[in-house]
């Protein structure tokens, strides 16, 4: 069974954070289906009166920024120090801060949105309903959470990423196994798109996710 080693992430991800920055700068604007989906995420937000929304393993902030740009008044959270460095420099008008997914220091129902961008994929599939629970706590009633990640049902174990030596476990979800877990959790999924893999930055098929919280 694989053990999930959050101390090793953090690490993986303060050795690469500035390089990380620069490396993915601008890929947002080479991606249409992700801007796509984001722009709905931020508009469905919008139209039910907004509210606070976290990008919950944020990295150096660059979809943080792209969702204040659209209006959203959004915070991000991330296990790294590095990364959360990296993120306050390069967008110093937004508030970013220290934190985990299974512990999110948020009350209760105090988020209208919640975003996890590609930030489950170093969580091994037991370690979800954990992670889905916590989303769903800090999510009011009606709240939206938008997730990104990459499709298959293995793991790929990285020594080497972003020009640095690492430690990084990579895991892709089957879309019926997270749309499971995510009703298991209390969420409704109110949208999925699941594209193939087209790029050096996408080699395997990616999925995009609404899921609601009822009301």
């Amino acid at each position: 069974m694989t053990t999930h080693r959050p101390h090793t992430t953090r690490e993986s991800y303060d050795t690469v954070a500035a390089d990380y920055e620069k490396l993915l700068r601008d890929e947002l604007a080479n991606s249409p289906f992700e801007r796509a989906m984001l722009g709905v995420f931020a508009e469905r937000v919008l139209d039910a009166g907004g509210g606070r929304v976290a990008d919950l393993g944020c990295g150096p902030g660059r979809i943080t920024g792209h969702l204040a740009s659209l209006g959203l008044d959004i915070c991000g959270i991330d296990l790294s120090p590095e990364m959360i460095a990296v993120a306050r420099w390069a967008h110093p008008r937004l508030r970013f801060d220290v934190g985990t997914m299974t512990a999110l220091d948020f009350e209760d129902g105090s988020l209208a949105g919640a975003l996890a961008w590609y930030s489950t994929v170093h969580t091994p599939p037991a370690g979800l309903p954990a992670v889905f629970d916590e989303f769903h706590r800090v999510l009011a009633p009606g709240g939206l959470l938008a997730m990104a990640y990459k499709v298959g049902d293995e793991s790929v174990h990285l020594t080497h990423a972003y020009g640095h030596d690492l430690a990084l476990d990579v895991y892709r979800f089957p879309p019926e196994l997270i749309a499971e877990l995510l009703g298991d959790a209390g969420f409704i999924e109110a949208a999925r798109l699941v594209r193939e893999a087209d790029g050096p930055t996408a080699t395997t098929p990616q999925a995009y996710v609404l899921a609601r919280k009822p009301e």
